[in-house]
This record gives C-alpha cells, structure tokens and sequence, in this order.
C-alpha cells in the first residue's frame, strides 16, 4: 500500500522543540509503518518541511498553505491542487492531523481526536471560530474514513460533524513504553529534591486551560485539612494555555505558599520520575477525546483519580476513582481516601498495570493498517 502520510503538525512540532497529542500519535504510527513491509509510507506536509530520519525511504512530498487550499477547495468543490499527478504516486493518504484534504478519487482516511471545537466552542480561540470550525466540518466529510480514539469521541463526532457511525472506526492509543520504565532509588530521591518535592504530593498535568479544571483541583486540595496540606503539596505540571489569566496569577504570586507548586514544563525524564513518586495523578478534565495520561500514570504505578464523565470512564474502567469534576467536594474526598487507603492505592496500582498493557502503540498501528486495507478493499 502507498500511503500518503500526513505530517504537517510533527513538523511543525518538531520545528519548535516539542511534541504535542497530535505530534506524538503521527509519530509512534509512523515509527511502526516504517518497519512494516506492508505499507510503502509517504510522508506529505502543507508549509513545513520534514527532517529525514525514521528510516522512511522516500523525501516528503511539500505543499503550499492548507488554509488556502481548504478555503478555494471548500467554496469551487474541486479536488486540491496536485490531486491527479498525486494519484500516480499514492494509493491513499492518511490525514493524521486535522488536516483532511481533498483528494479527488485517491481515498483520504482522517484521525479526528475529538470534536471539541465544534462541541464547545467557548473552551477554543475567538479569531475565525465560526469560519474555522465550518472548514473544519466541511474537510471531514471529505474523508472516505474516519479514525477516531475513543466510542465517546465517534459518538461527538457523528453528531457534531453529521458523519455515519458506519464511516469511523475506534482505534485507542498506546502507552509510550517510557512510562513503564523503572527508575533508580537514586535518581528518584535527586529529582525529588531537586524540585523542593516531599516523599508524598498529588501530581496534575495538563496545559492550563478550562477544559483542563485546574482551578477546581487546586480548590479542592485547599479544602483538605491543614495537617495534610503541610506534608502533601499539590504540584501542577503545565504551560500556561488560554482563559487561565486568574490562576496564573494566583500561582505566580505563590498565594499558596509551598502548598501548591507549578512547574510549568518538566523534561521528559523529570516528569517520568514525578509520575512514579506521585500518590495520585488528580486529573478530572471537564472533556477528554480519550485522556492519555491517565494510561500514562497507570503505567508508572500510580494511583489515578479521574473525570466520570466524557471518554474518561472509558479508558480508565475500575482502576482509577472517578469523581464528578464539578464538585470539589469530590474531588477532594478522593485525594483523602488515597492518603489514608494504602490498600486501595494497592489496589488501583495493580488494576492500573492491566490497563496500561493493554494499550500499546504495536495495537494501534496494526489496527491502523487494517482501516487501511478495509478503505482500499484488501480486507
């Protein structure tokens, strides 16, 4: 199969130093199809070209502004610039991105994370929403197929992009193997104090932004008695995002003394080994396409409280306590029993290893290639 891959965003990503959801997924697929004589990869970008590497054989295929072509392509309903030489040179292009072109008759398979723009677009930016959000519906219903991580996230997209179940398959993401690496005692303790952290602290990650509910967690932990506040910090792990401006502040003027403590962007090695000391990952997003570091610390060994509402139940199953995260009484409730539970920590710990392994990214991608065989009818 030749397949046209979509790397606009890794490149992008990769030209700023740093991977994002997108990024991530477009590579570990990319890693795998580079290994499998089944599928002959060719990568394309629109404005961003791609280093070499990943023993991919073939030079990527550049091409102008997407936003150009998607507008000209969405009002003329004519295929994208370069679609009929294209088709001599694959027999399928894989949008892993967002960024769904039409092709023509060459069959386009899409990975759609969520449809959070079009399902809450209060939580995105102003500029161009409506005309962005209206492209982005439009270039999705231009694919043969759709991918999507999660049954919440092809339930969201049926009915938000009017595409039919029969057009999107479930393929869940994997777990980066990185997370179920062990760590020195050495290197633990280092890293530990290296950042002020005490033996027990909750741990939350994710950009802040609304849909992420830090200001909740952080209410919640101040709502836990004082004698557990002095010993048990709440650390927050996250680059400052959008609509964030008061908790921003709050953090930069360390009103919460050493309580609450926000380390912005950690290494990769740095945050791994937070992961593992952490007695809980406390993350009860408001909406997840599928919530990937709740796997993640899972794989470290850690204790997870979580949203009940979205994908997030989904993913987590009985290995983590769900929390209704619009009430911090809840949340907070949970973060307690953890501490006083060391059985149910247990417990989770062990139901959380079940779950992480069987999560891996060798799945999603035979799963990928399937989709891919099944749009060009070699299923």
């Amino acid at each position: 199969m030749r397949v046209g891959y979509g790397v606009t965003v890794l490149a992008r990503c990769l030209a700023s130093g740093g991977l994002d959801g997108i990024g991530s997924y477009t590579r570990e697929l990319m890693k795998r199809f580079a290994n499998d004589s089944s599928v002959d990869l060719r990568p394309m970008s629109y404005g961003y070209s791609f280093p070499h590497g990943l023993n991919i054989a073939h030079e990527t295929l550049t091409y102008g502004s997407f936003k150009r072509s998607v507008a000209i392509s969405a009002v003329s309903g004519l295929p994208f610039r370069g679609s009929t030489r294209l088709a001599e040179k694959i027999d399928l292009m894989h949008a892993t991105d967002h960024l769904i072109p039409n092709l023509g008759k060459i069959p386009v398979v899409a990975t759609l994370m969520d449809a959070i723009p079009l399902s809450h677009p209060e939580w995105v930016s102003m500029n161009l929403r409506a005309v962005k959000n209206a492209l982005w519906r439009r270039s999705a219903r231009w694919a043969s197929h759709v991918i999507t991580i999660s049954e919440y996230s092809k339930q969201e997209i049926e009915k938000h992009f009017g595409i039919s179940a029969e057009k999107i398959s479930v393929i869940p993401l994997g777990v980066d193997e990185r997370w179920f690496r062990s760590i020195a005692a050495g290197t633990m303790e280092s890293t530990l104090s290296r950042y002020g952290l005490p033996e027990n602290f909750f741990l939350s990650v994710g950009t802040l932004q609304p849909r992420k509910n830090i200001g909740r967690v952080i209410d919640a932990y101040c709502s836990l008695p004082p004698g557990i506040k002095n010993e048990v910090p709440l650390v927050i792990v996250g680059r400052a995002g959008w609509q964030c401006d008061e908790i921003v502040e709050a953090l930069s003027s360390e009103s919460y003394g050493n309580s609450v403590v926000w380390l912005k962007h950690l290494p990769d090695d740095d945050l791994l080994a937070l992961m593992k000391a952490a007695t809980a990952l406390v993350f009860p997003s408001l909406y997840e396409g599928f919530g990937l570091p709740v796997l993640e610390a899972f794989a470290a060994g850690t204790p997870v409280i979580t949203s009940n509402r979205t994908s997030l139940p989904e993913v987590a199953g009985d290995a983590a306590l769900l929390v209704d995260p619009m009430d911090i009484s809840s949340i907070s409730a949970a973060m307690q029993r953890l501490l006083e539970e060391p059985s149910l920590a247990d417990i989770l710990r062990e139901k959380g290893s079940v779950r992480a392994h069987a999560h891996s990214w060798d799945r999603t991608a035979s799963m990928t290639l399937d989709v891919y065989r099944q749009v060009l009818g070699k299923l």
